[in-house]
């Protein structure tokens, strides 16, 4: 992800389409799993560093690595990539206050870059250190190929239960599902997966299991070690 710079502000523009919200409820959940409002939805945030700040709106966001990276526009129409907890970071009355951290073009900017020196040979211990033991590599599971466009699912609904939100003193409300399979034209076995118990899902009254049929889109995102996919945004559901 190449860097631009305008004035005092490094802009980080996705390098791949970013995800969209699909309304405002998947806005506010979303939002709210970020830590980043309360119950009532917040539309614009603090973009912040050690010389200036400004306004900016979440567009969208991008998943790496089962982490979310948003994307927030700035006033003049700018793009850039930060991390949720970041962001929230930058709400905060004393951000970029506390260091100043010079650039390599001597003026003064909020973002640092954390690097690892080199120790010198006089730093160095002259005793040697035992080798490290060789660790056995794990074995890698093979992923899914995803597709990437909303498509039709069948599931049963396993489980109810919660996942910490780092950024919030309530745990999320979740569904695990299982048997769940992508229909349609190509179809594909994805076996266990979890969603968010939104208060959509609520209007459904689902039990434990129930066999169901939704649209919605299968990331790469984990609950635990045996859960390694989660349904984003479940629409349109009816029970079998």
């Amino acid at each position: 992800m190449e860097a631009t710079k305008n004035n005092a502000i490094r802009y980080y523009p996705p390098k791949e389409d970013y995800i969209a919200f699909d309304n405002e409820e998947d806005y506010a959940d979303k939002g709210r799993s970020w830590g980043l409002f309360g119950k009532a939805p917040k539309k614009q945030f603090w973009y912040k560093n050690a010389t200036t700040q400004t306004q900016v709106t979440i567009k969208g966001y991008q998943e790496f690595n089962n982490l979310s990276i948003l994307v927030v526009e700035f006033e003049d129409g700018n793009v850039t990539c930060i991390h949720p907890s970041f962001l929230k970071e930058m709400q905060s009355g004393n951000f970029g206050k506390e260091i100043i951290v010079e650039d390599g073009e001597g003026s003064a900017s909020g973002e640092a870059a954390v690097t690892e020196a080199e120790p010198t040979k006089s730093a160095k211990s002259s005793v040697e250190k035992p080798p490290k033991a060789v660790k056995t590599p794990k074995k890698q599971v093979e992923k899914l190929d995803l597709p990437l466009e909303k498509v039709k699912f069948s599931a049963k609904v396993k489980e109810f239960t919660t996942k910490p939100n780092p950024f919030s003193d309530n745990d999320d409300e979740v569904v695990l599902l299982e048997e769940v399979a992508v229909l349609g034209e190509t179809p594909l076995t994805i076996g266990d997966a979890w969603c968010g118990y939104s208060n959509t899902l609520k209007g459904f009254a689902l039990e434990v299991g129930d066999l169901v049929e939704f649209e919605g889109k299968v990331v790469d995102k984990k609950f635990n070690k045996e859960i390694l996919y989660k349904v984003n945004n479940p629409s349109k559901l009816t029970k079998k």
